[in-house]
C-alpha cells in the first residue's frame, strides 16, 4: 500500500530540506543501477540534483526501459524552467492520486 500511495516518498522530504535533493528533476540512481548512472554521466543529468519527482516520472515511471529514462531526463534538462517543474508536479500529483504506472 505505501508504494502505490507513494507514501514511502515521504523521507525524502527531509532530503529536500538538507539540500540534498529538489522535488523535481531526475530520481535518484540505485547504487546497483551502473547502465542508468553511466547513461546519465554520459549526457551530463548526473549534474543536476535529484529529484522527488522528475519528467520520466511522470511518463511511465516504473514502466520506462533505462534508455527512454535516460532521454526524459535529458530532456528535461535542456527544458528545465519554474513553469515545467510547476507542470511536473501537476502531473506527479494525478499520478499519484490515480496511482498510475507503479509497477509494484
Amino acid at each position: 500500500m505505501l508504494r502505490k500511495t507513494s507514501l514511502d516518498e515521504l523521507p525524502q522530504l527531509l532530503s529536500i530540506i538538507r539540500g540534498d535533493m529538489s522535488f523535481v528533476g531526475p530520481r535518484p540512481a540505485l547504487y546497483n543501477q551502473s547502465d542508468l548512472i553511466e547513461l546519465r554521466t554520459q549526457y551530463g543529468v548526473h549534474e543536476l540534483l535529484p529529484g522527488l519527482t522528475g519528467w520520466a516520472q511522470v511518463n511511465g515511471r516504473d514502466e520506462l526501459p533505462i534508455p527512454q529514462k535516460v532521454a526524459l531526463d535529458r530532456e528535461y534538462l535542456k527544458r528545465q524552467s519554474l513553469w515545467f517543474d510547476i507542470k511536473i508536479l501537476f502531473m506527479t500529483a494525478m499520478k499519484v492520486i490515480m496511482r498510475a504506472d507503479v509497477a509494484h
